[in-house]
């Protein structure tokens, strides 16, 4: 199973950019896919998450109304649209996938985890 996040670079503040997420080695129905970021010196943080069959979303305060979160199944690719980008945006953005959330604990509940695609936003 591979989850490969691109799509990352450098940006003015105000600005927009389109992360990417291509999902392989197997079939992610019924799964809950994630970005995570994790800024240099802090922790990792949840932003926004879909669930893969419905589509429904849920967002952190932090990027609600800027972001937006969104799959195309067929393609098995899961999309973040950040727009009115902030330098506290600053950060390495990772896709991640669960089963479920029970454990209400991103480090159990995530299964499966991409490498990361690093954001600047100058200020």
């Amino acid at each position: 199973v591979q989850l490969q996040a691109f799509g990352g670079g450098l940006v003015q503040a105000g600005g927009y950019l389109r992360l990417s997420c291509a999902a392989s080695g197997r079939t992610f129905t019924n799964f809950i896919m994630a970005w995570f970021r994790q800024a240099p010196g802090k922790e990792r943080e949840f932003i926004a998450r879909i669930t893969w069959n419905l589509g429904t979303t849920y967002y952190s305060d932090s990027v609600k109304g800027r972001f937006t979160i969104s799959r195309d199944s067929a393609a098995n690719m899961v999309y973040l649209q950040m727009n009115s980008l902030k330098f506290e945006d600053t950060a390495v953005y990772y896709c991640a996938a669960a089963r479920t959330l029970r454990y209400d604990d991103p480090n159990k509940d995530y299964i499966y985890w991409g490498q990361g695609t690093m954001v600047t936003v100058s200020s």
